[in-house]
């Protein structure tokens, strides 16, 4: 027998000796499960400059500082699932695998670079501080992740090809009366192994599934979108998710959908705390709001839409009351349906003509509130082409205008009692002062707009044309043609529409010069 041989049979002889009953040895020591077999994956070279392999028993302070007594146990299990994620892509990798082996150990395991102890010492990883695509971001995370499973008796054992990591008491260096948390370095048992095995007893399938549950990943969950920003999630519940890069920050219980950032900005870094949990809405609102706005899928779209018309009767959700929001959904909603009026409630209440003439002309009114509608008007006037105007009432009304040519009513055409209200015009003016210098004509017209309603529009400042038209109708007694008179020469002279503080304003002023004129 040749000595390669006899070094080959060498080899083998101590394999068999060993009764190892786990995989090959190039591979992490995955437990068998009791009902899901371990999956081999096909397992790429991932190389590591750092040779941090021990050969012998070492004990390594970890000078935990501050421990997170807010933290469980299933906490600390997210760390360890974090790590493995983001060791995962950080070196392209295969999927993580999670198992309960029948010894009662859980292991998460990752196929990456392997664990060693000088990720003991980080306090924060540049190599994640880097990268807005991990989920993790600070490296104490695993110190606290040890610390959380020491204070609540969970045993840790880390496997990698740099050594075996477990959890001590022990005297602090130089200090004989300070204890504190030691990690116990051992020589690796298997040097050819690829990633990491960190294993722990003492969890209960409770404490992973509520770790998982904190994980997109693991999640039932239904994307409906994704853009540069982030996805757009289906609620899988009465609550919904904030995530960032696929682990949960926040909940919020009044919002349309789920969301994951992936985009992650300034704010968001600065919010971003060692527990990753609460992280408050001002840290992700303008990345959700540039997610919403970056959506064109009906999927999201249409629930928008839905919402949208919702502020009526209070069932908005928070989502759409943010402005820039609700504006988006207003141009979507009018791109699927152009037979829709943005109204407030001030007119809905107040002007039933105008919304009886869009429901006569086959338009659908969508109450919005004023802060929405401003954004609507503003979005108006820096267009170029009318035809992609958003239709508000004041939009409906212009249309209505350029579409119909109303009949002026001549003098000889009137009755008598008709023709001696219409005399006492100027008489009228007078009282305020005379007819305003920006009204060439008053006219006398059959109907305003072409609309069979009982609420129809009595009286209107042509401010393009420089004239008032008021309904022959207002001619049946003076009170009502001087009202609508006046009314509409006040819309003249303070250049403001109805409906607005500035128009009341200037109502009652005129209201006051002419009681003090009269008495």
């Amino acid at each position: 027998m040749y000595k390669k041989d006899i070094d080959i049979f060498k080899f083998l002889k101590k394999q068999v000796e060993k009764k190892n009953d786990n995989l090959p040895n190039i591979l992490p020591n995955i437990p068998r499960d009791n009902t899901v077999p371990p999956v081999v994956p096909h397992i790429p070279t991932v190389t590591n400059e750092d040779d941090s392999t021990i050969s012998a028993t070492k004990e390594f302070d970890l000078n935990i500082e501050k421990i997170l007594d807010s933290w469980e146990v299933y906490h600390a299990v997210r760390e360890v699932i974090a790590n493995a994620l983001d060791e995962q892509i950080l070196t392209n990798t295969p999927e993580i695998a999670i198992r309960h082996s029948f010894d009662g150990w859980w292991h998460v395991i990752d196929y990456g670079r392997g664990l060693n102890y000088h990720h003991l010492t980080q306090n924060e990883n540049e190599e994640k501080l880097q990268n807005d695509f991990l989920i993790g971001r600070f490296g104490v995370g695993l110190k606290d992740a040890l610390a959380t499973f020491y204070r609540h008796d969970v045993k840790v054992k880390i496997s990698s090809k740099y050594g075996v990591i477990t959890l001590t008491e022990a005297k602090k260096e130089g200090f004989e009366d300070i204890i504190t948390l030691h990690a116990v370095i051992e020589p690796p048992q298997n040097s050819n192994m690829v990633g990491t095995d960190f294993a722990m007893y003492g969890i209960t399938k409770n404490d992973m599934d509520k770790a998982k549950g904190l994980f997109l990943k693991f999640n039932n969950e239904t994307v409906l979108e994704r853009n540069e920003y982030g996805d757009v999630i289906a609620k899988a519940s009465d609550i919904s998710n904030i995530y960032i890069n696929g682990i949960k920050v926040a909940e919020e219980p009044n919002f349309l959908f789920s969301y994951n950032i992936t985009s992650i900005n300034k704010q968001i870094k600065k919010a971003l705390n060692r527990e990753r949990t609460n992280v408050g809405r001002t840290a992700y609102t303008s990345r959700v709001k540039d997610i919403l706005k970056s959506c064109k899928r009906e999927s999201v779209i249409a629930p928008l839409i839905d919402d949208l018309q919702s502020y009526q009767n209070g069932m908005m959700h928070d989502e759409l009351g943010w402005n820039d929001v609700a504006l988006y959904a207003s141009i979507q909603m009018q791109q699927i349906n152009d037979k829709v009026v943005f109204v407030n409630s001030n007119e809905a209440l107040n002007n039933y003509s105008i919304i009886d003439s869009m429901k006569k002309d086959g338009y659908t009114p969508i109450l919005l509130n004023d802060k929405i509608l401003y954004k609507i008007n503003d979005y108006n006037r820096n267009l170029g082409d009318d035809a992609d105007r958003l239709v508000t009432s004041s939009v409906f009304l212009q249309k209505q205008q350029d579409n119909f040519v109303p009949i002026k009513i001549a003098g000889w055409a009137m009755t008598r009692q008709e023709k001696l209200v219409y005399q006492q015009t100027n008489n009228i003016l007078n009282l305020i002062g005379g007819k305003p210098k920006n009204i060439r004509n008053i006219y006398i017209v059959d109907k305003i707009y072409d609309s069979d309603s009982a609420y129809e529009t009595v009286g209107l400042y042509r401010p393009d044309l420089n004239e008032i038209l008021i309904c022959r109708s207002q001619l049946a007694s003076l009170s009502a043609y001087a009202g609508t008179l006046l009314h509409e020469c006040i819309h003249a002279s303070s250049g403001y529409g109805d409906v607005s503080r500035e128009f009341e304003i200037a109502l009652t002023d005129t209201l006051g010069k002419l009681a003090k004129k009269i008495l």
